[in-house]
């Protein structure tokens, strides 16, 4: 065999991807259609059934969904593959359907990935030729898709990357697979058919090579990506990028002293962990830039987009994980809580406590429980050295909380009295005696 030919041999290409690093599983994104078929089969062959778990998202979204599942566990039985099932709930969101189930099915993913193991996908030069295109037309970067990337607690892997889809489909049909149709893959209304079906034959009619042509341009822009995330972790070292409850954190004065186009680099890169939405686009980094960074001291702006959402408080830019604060609870409450148990909140936060002697909250009161409710406006409080009771409000702006967890701090009471709020302070009354027994809080908010 050629080298020419090698190249466009999907078991060659697969062999030479998958030599290094060694994988503990190898998972396969398997939606039933031809190119994830291929895909599993060219891994049958080459491994094995034992080390391979076929994993496929029902995203409920076709009349057809069940019988997609259906089709995907019988192929796997019939080659001895695991293969993993799960249906899922696909609510639009501002960056629309495709957007949102991408989000639901990668959430799926990184479930099932254990560290050490490594997911693959079909995605095939003419996909990345359309990837390439789409971006290029939506955000103004021509970026395709990359080869690998970490994803969860292992990393994805595209090894078909650079094969045509007439390759796949042809080995496909030599081998007699049987694989699904979507029929929604030919409406036109949706971006990514109308490049397939519309835009791309175009191009080849003119450019025989334009696939290949734009598999360069992919090549080439996979390269300034890497100089790029290389570039933006260098400046987020020098802008004091912090932790948070939710979230991270960074200097705003630090990130605009940096030149605009550093300003809009980090910002595409800055990424939350684990994080599976898109990069930013040019027009959410507008907004954040006009809407945002230049407003007034006083406002609370928020731009959010697929991956995550950007607040600013203080002198500092804040981001958070998507959707966050999005669905607030109406139950307010109280709720009972026994400090020796956890508490979980409506919106996912834990409240805990550790027993300390003479520190926190006087635990010797006995017969008077302790109960938690959110904030509901006029409350006030005597902080432990403070010189006077103040509005919960007021303190809370003093103690620097963030604006959008102030009605999400746990208020503790005791018979009705505020004691303490969250882990940022206990009241004059209520705190611990030398040598008494005493509880220290600690709240801990969800990760999104």
């Amino acid at each position: 065999m050629d080298a020419e030919a090698e190249v466009t041999d999907p078991a060659a290409v697969l062999a030479a991807a998958l030599a290094a690093p060694p994988a503990s599983r190898i998972l396969i994104a398997y939606s039933g259609g031809m190119d994830s078929h291929v895909l599993l089969h060219l891994l049958w062959r080459r491994q094995g059934p034992e080390p391979l778990l076929a994993v496929h998202v029902n995203h409920g979204l076709s009349p057809q969904a069940n019988h997609w599942e259906t089709h995907c566990r019988r192929v796997c039985d019939a080659l001895g593959i695991a293969c993993h099932t799960e249906r899922v709930t696909v609510t639009p969101g501002s960056q629309g359907l495709e957007a949102s189930a991408r989000a639901a099915r990668y959430a799926v993913f990184k479930r099932q990935l254990d560290a050490g193991d490594l997911l693959v996908f079909g995605h095939h030069a003419d996909d990345q030729a359309e990837t390439l295109l789409y971006r290029l037309l939506r955000a103004g970067v021509p970026a395709g898709m990359p080869v690998t990337r970490p994803l969860g607690r292992g990393r994805l892997l595209r090894p078909l990357l650079d094969i045509p889809r007439a390759v796949l489909r042809d080995y496909a049909e030599r081998q007699r697979l049987d694989w699904v149709e979507d029929a929604s893959n030919a409406r036109l209304d949706f971006d990514r058919n109308y490049l397939r079906h519309r835009v791309l034959p175009t191009l080849t009619a003119r450019w025989p090579d334009a696939v290949a042509r734009l598999q360069r341009v992919a090549a080439r822009s996979r390269a300034a990506a890497e100089l790029d995330r290389d570039l933006a972790a260098i400046d987020l070292a020098g802008l004091d990028e912090r932790r948070e409850r939710v979230g991270r954190s960074l200097s705003l004065a630090g990130l605009t002293a940096l030149a605009t186009h550093r300003q809009r680099n980090l910002l595409r890169h800055w990424q939350l962990p684990g994080a599976t939405g898109q990069e930013p686009g040019a027009r959410r980094l507008d907004s954040l830039f006009r809407d945002l960074i230049g407003a007034a001291p006083d406002a609370a702006p928020l731009v959010e987009w697929s991956g995550g959402q950007w607040r600013r408080f203080r002198d500092r830019l804040y981001l958070l994980p998507a959707h966050w604060g999005a669905s607030p609870s109406r139950d307010r409450g109280p709720w009972p809580w026994s400090p020796e148990l956890p508490l979980e909140l409506p919106d996912g936060a834990h409240l805990r406590a550790r027993s300390a002697l003479g520190l926190g909250l006087r635990a010797t009161v006995p017969g008077v429980p302790l109960s938690v409710r959110y904030r509901q406006g006029g409350e006030r409080v005597h902080p432990l050295g403070r010189g006077a009771s103040n509005t919960l409000k007021k303190v809370l702006l003093e103690r620097g909380l963030e604006p959008w967890l102030r009605d999400r701090v746990p208020l503790i009471e005791r018979d009705g009295e505020l004691i303490a709020v969250g882990d940022l302070f206990v009241c004059q009354s209520a705190v611990a005696g030398v040598g008494e027994p005493g509880w220290l809080p600690a709240w801990r908010c969800p990760a999104h």
